[in-house]
This record gives structure tokens, C-alpha cells and sequence, in this order.
């Protein structure tokens, strides 16, 4: 439930502070909130996409946990996953009873939404001119190729090319240059 794991202790501590809770414990209470608290409104906020929901439920999952914390039995989960398993629960709970996003604006407005991806059109141009420059690139000796794509893929200046393969910086550039000029041979043919 959670991105990663608490560390063992931690994990201990959880534990620890539930069973105390679960014994009636408000100072236990107070620390398992102030541990797991963030944790948990990062599932609220993750699910329900709105931060005063988020927080709304947040409280829920808190008034759940005092209430329901005589439940929890560390022999069948760690308090980290039992916790993470009522935030979510409730997030959900919570996400279904809301309306629809969609449904709140009328199904006229979908006409004048911007798609801003690329059309189909644009999407087999930028495929045909990768496949076009990628055969071009492969017709280039090994070493201009490779400072091409160093050069302009992977962003390194001339400075740090020329240093890397140990040559004169003159040499870097004129090898490049040549190469990029023979990539516009190849895709102007």
C-alpha cells in the first residue's frame, strides 16, 4: 500500500502504538497520527485528487483507526498495511459517493475540448521521419554517428566529446559537421 516499506523499527513502532491505541491509549493515538499521517493523507490525496477531500477523509480514516483499533492483530498484517488498507478503503468509499467529474458538465462542451496530442497524421509523419533519420544515421561511420548522438541526443558539448575520446576539439567539430551534412544528404535524398 505504501510506495515503500517502513523500515523495521518503524514498522515496530507502528505495532506498538496500535495496540496501545486499541487499549484506549490517547497519547499512543496522538503518535500514531503524527507517524502515520502523512503516509496515509498521501493515499487519500493520490486517490480523491482534491486536497479538502483528501483531508475530509483523512479524519474519517483517524476516527475509523480509534474506533475499529481493537481489530487490528499484528500475527495477520503490519500496522502500516492495515493502516494504508483503511485510508484507502475509505478514499474509495468516499471517490464512488462523489458525482462523476465528467458528469457534471454537459456533453456539448466535449465538442469545443482542444485535443492537444498529435493527430494520426502527425503521429505516421514522426515515425516514417525516426525510421528515415535512424537509417540515415547507420549509413554514417561508427565515430561521427556516435558523436552525433552524443552531441545532440544525449546533450554533451564539444568540450566534454573531445575530452571523453581524448582528440582535438577542432577535430570533434569538423567530424560532426561532416556527418551532419551527410545526414542531410541522406534525408534530402
Amino acid at each position: 500500500m505504501f510506495e515503500s516499506a517502513p523500515p523495521p523499527q518503524d514498522a515496530d513502532r507502528l505495532d506498538a502504538l496500535l495496540l496501545s491505541v486499541a487499549e484506549g491509549d490517547r497519547t499512543a493515538f496522538e503518535s500514531l497520527y503524527r507517524a502515520a499521517s502523512s503516509r496515509l493523507f498521501g493515499i487519500c490525496l493520490r486517490l480523491l485528487q482534491d486536497r479538502a477531500e483528501a483531508e475530509d477523509v483523512l479524519q474519517e480514516v483517524f476516527v475509523a483507526i480509534w474506533n475499529k483499533a481493537h481489530q487490528f492483530d499484528p500475527g495477520r498484517a503490519g500496522a502500516a498495511a492495515w493502516l494504508a488498507t483503511i485510508a484507502r478503503n475509505r478514499a474509495v468509499d468516499r471517490l464512488r459517493a462523489l458525482p462523476a467529474r465528467g458528469a457534471l458538465a454537459p456533453i456539448d462542451v466535449a465538442e469545443d475540448v482542444v485535443d492537444g496530442g498529435a493527430s494520426p497524421l502527425q503521429t505516421a509523419t514522426a515515425a516514417d521521419d525516426r525510421a528515415r533519420l535512424e537509417a540515415c544515421m547507420e549509413q554514417l561511420e561508427p565515430r561521427r554517428r556516435s558523436l552525433i548522438r552524443a552531441a545532440f541526443f544525449d546533450g554533451s558539448t564539444y568540450e566534454e566529446l573531445a575530452e571523453r575520446i581524448a582528440s582535438p576539439l577542432g577535430s570533434v567539430k569538423s567530424w560532426i559537421r561532416r556527418g551532419l551534412l551527410q545526414l542531410r544528404g541522406c534525408l534530402d535524398a
